[in-house]
């Protein structure tokens, strides 16, 4: 069963593309000035335990995250692959 996309049907999907896109690099902005934000306060305040590994850690997972499922990549079956075939199904 074949499925053509209509030019509004395919504007809308654009759109929504270009608004995932969108909001990585929103996320990933955040994470380069807030990452550095925390690491100084650490250090100054309290440098003898280096807690920002785990902000750094756990947020950069998430940005990680963020990233495959925006740009599609296939993480154990899980990605826009598998949509599509389903889809098509």
């Amino acid at each position: 069963m074949e499925q053509e996309f209509t030019t509004a049907q395919k504007y809308v999907l654009a759109k929504k593309r270009v608004e995932k896109i969108k909001g990585f690099y929103t996320h990933l902005t955040i994470y380069c000035f807030v990452i550095p934000i925390i690491i100084f306060a650490n250090l100054k305040f309290e440098p003898h335990f280096h807690w920002f590994w785990f902000s750094l850690l756990g947020w950069g997972i998430g940005v990680i995250v963020h990233w495959l499922s925006v740009f599609g990549f296939n993480l154990l079956g899980f990605g826009k692959n598998w949509e599509d075939r389903k889809i098509k199904k």
